[in-house]
């Protein structure tokens, strides 16, 4: 995977590296839709059923309070990358930078030929010539295509291909869907092909955010002005375009001032004037500089440190600081939080309301009374299957007597996905209080759970049933 030359170790170019990244990263986008365990999958945000999925569990839409906990990962996973790597989510995951890397690199230069190299990303291809008017115009066909369906995968987190593939075969009727794909790949195509790196320097807004993220042991592809000289002066205005005139100023300089550093990189920028905005830490210019300086047996003048290291030459960069480790911790400690929340998912939903009359009394054919208490129950299925389910009342420990289920009489179907409303009375016979002075509020425990999968799918709630007072039982009688 490397070379010698002239002694000096040419490592694999970060470029390749990234190659490897970006091939890996986009079968695994493009493999998670499709990856199922029992119907779930391993993230889902659908909003035409009402379900998360995530991690193979499925949720039902009441359950998003986990939603903050997954953004809470992600931007501090982001920001603890930036602060220890600087942009480097930009050019090792952004998706723009996929997509450009794809377009630029693998189908207008090495399938088409219409730019003439890789390294050099700042001459654009000449269209005064026909031919190149005919690869720039297949050029955009092959992108187009690609970004359809880089505009299904997205949407396939949204609509699992099972649906979308569905609903694609009566467009008029998922007309909303259609449009999400076209505006979609229309953005990408627009954005990829006419926008290019002006999406990263102008639009992102994380290369905004980053400089205050920064700090001196922050990693990104930098200058050595010790040992390449100053090209630029206090001001950032170039002094030195050739290398005899950089010498004949600073004898040591090393810079060749070949500028290999600057045509290669996408965002158009130079590496030696320091810390820009619109690096993206793709590390395109080390590979540059590397290939160039191991020609002459000299270490690459453009390395990937930081200003404690490089510029300041203070010491060894410290990856593992305060601030690194506190990201650390608070990623570790939301995922924990997450899992544990998430393993206490209810694999169904259930409401209980009490109706507004307290109770009702009644004399019954074999001379007891009954009480009853009228409730609204609420229940939603949250698996993938319809269910029976059914319910138990239990009274608080110590007390006798018994309540029993009037209402439903027997258990009842729930499909997945849809509310269910019942009308539940609870019915004693039983003296269960004797208090000549007021009402008594018994609170109570209802379990509802579905038959055949009681040891799974079951939930508790606590609720009060309303018992008269004595004199209104004697009355009754």
């Amino acid at each position: 995977m490397s070379t010698e030359k002239k002694g000096i170790k040419i490592p694999t170019p970060w470029r390749i590296k990234r190659y490897y990244v970006y091939a890996i990263m986009t079968a695994f986008v493009l493999s998670i839709p499709w990856i199922t365990v029992d119907g779930n999958h391993l993230f889902l945000l659908s909003f035409d059923k009402m379900k998360l999925h995530l991690a193979f569990i499925q949720f039902d839409m009441q359950e998003l309070y986990l939603m903050p906990f997954l953004l809470m990962i992600m931007f501090l996973g982001i920001f603890g990358m930036t602060v220890m790597g600087g942009r480097v989510f930009c050019g090792w995951v952004c998706p723009q930078t996929v997509f450009r890397v794809i377009y630029r690199d693998l189908i207008e230069t090495k399938l088409l030929g219409l730019r003439k190299r890789i390294k050099n990303k700042q001459q654009e291809p000449d269209m005064s010539k026909a031919e190149n008017k005919v690869k720039k115009v297949v050029a955009i066909l092959l992108w187009s295509v690609l970004a359809f369906v880089a505009a299904a995968n997205f949407m396939w987190f949204f609509v699992p291909p099972e649906d979308f593939f569905a609903y694609l075969a009566s467009p008029m009727d998922h007309l909303t869907l259609i449009g999400f794909v076209i505006g979609i790949a229309a953005f990408l195509i627009y954005d990829v092909i006419f926008l290019q790196e002006n999406f990263c320097i102008y639009v992102c807004p994380y290369s905004r955010i980053q400089s205050v993220l920064y700090d001196d042991h922050t990693v990104m592809a930098l200058y050595n002005p010790h040992r390449g000289g100053d090209i630029y002066d206090e001001n950032k205005e170039k002094v030195f375009t050739k290398q005899k005139d950089l010498q004949a100023v600073q004898p040591n300089a090393e810079c060749t001032a070949c500028e290999s550093c600057v045509t290669v990189c996408p965002t158009h920028i130079d590496i030696r004037k320091g810390l820009q905005l619109e690096c993206i830490n793709c590390l395109e210019c080390v590979d540059a500089c590397t290939a160039v300086m191991g020609k002459l047996g000299k270490e690459s003048l453009v390395t990937w440190s930081s200003d404690y290291e490089i510029i300041d030459q203070k010491g060894k960069t410290k990856f593992f600081r305060t601030k690194i480790l506190a990201y650390m911790g608070l990623i570790v400690g939301i995922a924990i939080i997450l899992g544990m929340m998430g393993s206490t998912k209810e694999h169904m939903l259930l409401n209980i309301n009490k109706e507004n009359r307290l109770y009702s009394v009644t004399k019954l054919p074999d001379g007891k009374v009954a009480v009853e208490n009228a409730y609204e129950f609420l229940l939603q299925n949250t698996e993938n299957e319809k269910h029976k389910y059914f319910f138990e009342v239990s009274l608080p420990k110590g007390m006798k007597g018994e309540l029993l289920i009037d209402k439903p009489s027997a258990p009842f179907t729930a499909v997945p996905g849809i509310k269910k409303k019942k009308i539940v009375v609870l019915r004693t016979t039983d003296m269960l209080v004797d208090n000549d002075r007021k009402d008594t509020v018994i609170p109570i425990t209802i379990r509802a759970y579905a038959l055949g999968h009681e040891d799974r799918i079951v939930v508790f709630r606590n609720s009060t049933f309303t018992f008269p007072r004595s004199d209104i039982i004697r009355d009754a009688k």
